[in-house]
């Protein structure tokens, strides 16, 4: 069961519930500053540096490592994911800050404090009904329930996890999700007494009409220091 949470986005928090809902977002960005990366970089990029500074009222450094635009059946490399998973582990969460601050002693100063991998997602084509994004809210989810899984890269290896199912999550989306609207989804976060990161996943909506657009989203994805 995936619930519509359409008029009661306002009760999820982030450190909460590792997801939140913003809305009447401005941007600069068109449809087709999604086609260049380099426009992306541009002009999207600070756009969420300044989205979650101000949304995340301790963060003091945003480092922005990548971003990845999804169309479906319009021959794109990146499809929906269609898979049940949370970006990162813990582990890899750390590995990335070693990664992305370039300073081995800034690194280490920053993995002092609290660092979050918060990804930034929105429709480009809404109101978006074809292959909306479910995720279950971390209340909801045992730590049993999420399987390390391991990613081999050319010259580093990383993890994500994979989520078994468990009938006590609870499943939710936000249907119709316009362009303006943004998702902020923690995958993790190094903070004590907080929600950790939240399983998501696409999913076939049977209220889908014929003839419904066929997805395109972007997601940008963020180091939170603080």
């Amino acid at each position: 069961t995936i619930e519509d949470i359409r008029g009661e986005e306002s009760k999820y928090t982030i450190d909460k519930d590792s997801f939140e809902i913003l809305k009447d977002v401005p941007t600069e960005t068109t449809y087709d500053t999604f086609d260049s990366d380099e426009e992306v970089q541009r002009i999207y990029y600070p756009e969420c540096e300044a989205l979650l500074l101000k949304h995340l009222p301790t963060a003091h450094k945003i480092v922005i490592f990548d971003h990845t635009v999804r169309r479906q059946n319009r021959d794109g490399f990146r499809q929906p994911a269609n898979r049940t998973h949370i970006d990162q582990t813990p582990k890899a969460g750390l590995e990335r800050v070693k990664l992305h601050i370039k300073d081995p002693e800034e690194a280490e100063k920053l993995l002092q404090g609290r660092y979050r991998i918060v990804n930034v997602w929105k429709p480009l084509n809404g109101p978006l009904q074809s292959s909306p994004l479910a995720y279950s809210t971390s209340t909801s989810v045992h730590p049993d329930d999420l399987v390390p899984v391991e990613h081999r890269y050319p010259n580093r290896s990383g993890e994500s996890m994979a989520v078994k199912y468990n009938p006590n999550q609870r499943w939710l989306y936000l249907s119709g999700m316009e362009n303006s609207e943004r998702l902020l989804l923690k995958c993790v976060d190094s903070a004590e007494g907080v929600s950790k990161g939240l399983p998501h996943t696409a999913f076939w909506d049977t209220r889908t009409p014929a003839g419904a657009k066929p997805r395109e989203s972007v997601e940008v994805r963020a180091l939170v220091f603080g």
